[in-house]
């Protein structure tokens, strides 16, 4: 990789302290938002593959993390389900 594409892309999330990839993927989440609405075709890939980066670093440190039962296809069916609202 060359100095230029090092300085577009940031550090190798490999490369990153604990702390450092948790702040590093609390920042791109919190910019995804507004580079969907707002950035250029080459931002949105540029964004889509650091975050693909760093989401994929963190799963490899924490592959045995705690999954919410909410978060899985049979938690979701389990909650209860809205009222229909009445005409």
């Amino acid at each position: 990789m060359t100095e230029s594409e090092h300085q577009r892309r940031g550090i190798e999330p490999a490369s990153l302290g604990e702390q450092e990839l948790i702040k590093e993927l609390e920042n791109i989440h919190r910019s995804r938002h507004d580079t969907l609405l707002h950035g250029s075709p080459a931002a949105l890939a540029a964004h889509t593959t650091r975050m693909a980066e760093l989401e994929e670093e963190y799963l490899r440190r924490h592959p045995d993390r705690p999954v919410s039962a909410g978060r899985t296809r049979a938690g979701a069916r389990a909650r209860p389900q809205p009222k229909p609202r009445g005409r």
